[in-house]
């Protein structure tokens, strides 16, 4: 098994070498499904980071990192992932701004397939913010609220962000609540925020793209057939080049920086306020249940976007050691998770990140996907095995 230490951009004293000891053949030995996924990894499309945290006298992380087939070049439809780059960049820009992530935002429109919104009902004094917006695309996956936040930060400037941070191949090109199309995506509404009596304090411009993303892995295409917007079979694989592409090297490693901000160089950590920093990290980790302004109803259960340990089942979660902080993604058969995983209390520190695909009919969009019966269950178990292997293994110092 090839190791590949990821965390490439970050200059803290890190260990490289991975321990002898552990082999994901062992991981996989202990249970039939991850048995049958990982021998059949080419299918499922199947990517694994596993990073091994270790504290030492001083409380400095140093990382160990695992990969299962991790490449670049293996497609996967990244979907709600980009959420996690959005919200960081939306905070960096609220200060660069010189407002807080509270501050109300209305959103204009300029053409037919853009929204205006001037009204939050879900915020406590029914206004938008960014920190509303992404309180939304932490607990929920909101994909409205994720629409507006790419819109405030513009396509360029999440490009030229991302490239500066170390991403150049991040590609977030398009709106996830529909009506806009082709160049229509990268031509963004223009924003206005406004202090508690309506005055308006800082704005933000309608924004066109003034330059063509071109997908990183070039023409990319999935699938034997797809079901196009009016419903129709189309009997060729569906045609991924001009939409959202996030590789799983690059959401472990942003969220690596997330949780690790405060032990990198300074011209390294993300350029966010401490407390808007800290409110994500909440927003990441808690429960749809543990949220007021919104409230969510059962619909909205505690696994609903915690897929390692927890994601074959939906009852309560009722260990409050664990804590997980994580975004998923799932859409067109392919669902990811990307966590940090934490148990101070036993002592049990580590992140993963995993993509599985599933579909076996082979026909993207005819929401015939094997979620249930693999995808979460695998998850889950990779989860709960990895864990089990924490709790056992011996931490260095």
């Amino acid at each position: 098994m090839k190791i590949k230490f990821i965390f490439i951009i970050l200059s803290i004293s890190l260990s490289t070498q991975a321990q002898t000891t552990f082999s994901f053949d062992t991981i996989f030995f202990k249970n039939p499904l991850l048995t049958k996924v990982a021998q059949h990894y080419q299918k499922y499309k199947l990517q694994i980071i596993y990073t091994q945290i270790d504290r030492d006298a001083s409380g400095a992380p140093h990382f160990t990192t695992h990969t299962f087939h991790l490449d670049s070049s293996n497609y996967f439809y990244c979907a709600s992932l980009v959420k996690l780059p959005c919200a960081i960049l939306a905070l960096e820009k609220t200060k660069a701004l010189r407002i807080y992530s509270q501050t109300i935002m209305f959103t204009d429109s300029s053409n037919a397939c853009q929204h205006a919104v001037k009204i939050d009902t879900t915020a406590k004094n029914n206004y938008p913010s960014v920190a509303q917006y992404i309180k939304r695309m932490a607990l929920v996956s909101d994909n409205f609220a994720y629409s507006r936040i790419y819109e405030f930060l513009g396509t360029d400037y999440i490009h030229q962000r991302l490239k500066e941070l170390g991403y150049p191949n991040i590609r977030i090109v398009h709106r996830f609540d529909g009506g806009c199309v082709g160049n229509e995506n990268t031509n963004t509404n223009a924003v206005v925020f406004y202090d508690d009596n309506l005055k308006p304090i800082a704005s933000v411009p309608n924004q066109v793209s003034e330059t063509q993303y071109a997908h990183p892995l070039g023409n990319v295409k999935v699938g034997r057939a797809y079901i196009n917007s009016k419903n129709k079979k189309i009997n060729e694989p569906k045609d991924f080049s001009k939409m959202n592409y996030m590789s799983l090297e690059n959401t472990h490693s942003i969220l690596q920086r997330l949780i690790f901000n405060d032990y990198l160089p300074f011209e390294k950590r993300y350029e966010m306020i401490n407390d808007d920093r800290k409110m994500l990290i909440q927003y990441l980790t808690q429960y749809p249940r543990e949220s007021s302004h919104p409230t969510y109803n059962k619909t909205y259960y505690d696994s609903y976007k915690k897929y390692f340990l927890y994601g074959d089942s939906k009852k309560t979660i009722t260990d409050t050691d664990i804590k997980i902080t994580n975004i998923v993604g799932q859409s067109y058969g392919f669902m990811a998770d990307c966590a940090y995983i934490i148990n101070e209390k036993k002592g049990i520190e580590f992140m993963l990140s995993a993509v599985i695909y599933t579909n076996e009919d082979g026909v993207i969009n005819d929401g015939k996907y094997e979620y249930n019966s693999i995808a979460l269950p695998f998850l889950a178990e990779l989860g709960r095995q990895i864990y089990s292997y924490e709790e056992n293994r011996k931490v260095k110092k």
